[in-house]
């Protein structure tokens, strides 16, 4: 890839900040594609040009299918056509059961969790199918695509969705040289595990559940991300690649 430009989701915190700096790092200009934290999405944008690379903030509702193409188009002009992108942005589960949720809440969790990476991915192959270009997306999914868990119909399904998102365009998009896959992390120490970054006798506690004894980093995703994004990964595409920490084996431990 001759010009190295990603645009990256959700990069005002956690795996999406820290995928931004990893590719920033890898040589990558990065557009910081953020939903409110104007303050979070700058410092971000600012870790990316203290690694020599530019970059540009864009805010933007991704399950919005106006505001994913207006923020495209200013990404293109200030930076110019991304050719990785890399779909981080979404909302955690609601911890309510089916017969509890409210309509609401289950769209709001499908807009932001799938139906934004369908509005991202569909406009970068639409742009770089125009450009004859080739490019990778990259879904942050998670393990609970596969292990579900009580109180998150609305994240499972979704993620579940997104899985086969990135299987059905990995066929979609091989003869134009896009590679698309997806990374399932599991415990990841993120906004999103609030209370286990801010309680070390929680964290403790659902650590003794993972194999490898500790949560994950973000920046250890954004290695993987970086991965993908790289010549060393020309050749996979509708793959899912796991960093749980072996958590995802025990699913029939003591069955």
């Amino acid at each position: 890839m001759n010009d190295k430009i990603a645009l990256v989701t959700g990069a005002e915190s956690g795996i999406g900040a820290a995928c931004a700096a990893a590719l920033a790092t890898a040589g990558f200009d990065v557009a910081v594609l953020y939903f409110k934290d104007a303050e979070a999405a700058g410092k971000t944008a600012a870790v990316v040009t203290g690694a020599g690379r530019r970059s540009v903030t864009v805010q933007a509702d991704v399950s919005d299918e106006t505001a994913v193409e207006a923020a495209f188009s200013q990404v293109n002009t200030a930076l110019g056509l991304p050719t990785v992108l890399v779909n981080s942005a979404g909302l955690n589960q609601s911890g309510v059961s089916v017969a509890d949720m409210s309509t609401a809440q289950w769209l709001r969790l499908l807009g932001s969790d799938l139906t934004g990476p369908f509005l991202t991915s569909r406009r970068l192959v639409q742009d770089l199918r125009k450009a004859a270009r080739p490019g990778r997306i990259i879904n942050i999914s998670s393990i609970h695509a596969h292990d579900v868990r009580a109180g998150a119909a609305d994240y499972c399904a979704a993620k579940g969705g997104l899985k086969n998102l990135t299987e059905t365009m990995a066929l979609e998009c091989a003869s134009l040289g896009i590679t698309v896959n997806a990374i399932a992390p599991g415990m990841i120490l993120t906004p999103m595990n609030a209370r286990a970054v801010a309680d070390p006798a929680y964290r403790k506690s659902l650590e003794a559940d993972v194999p490898l004894g500790r949560a994950g980093r973000p920046e250890e995703v954004a290695s993987l991300a970086v991965y993908l994004a790289s010549p060393a990964a020309d050749y996979i595409t509708g793959a899912t690649l796991t960093i749980d920490g072996g958590l995802s084996l025990l699913l029939a431990e003591g069955a």
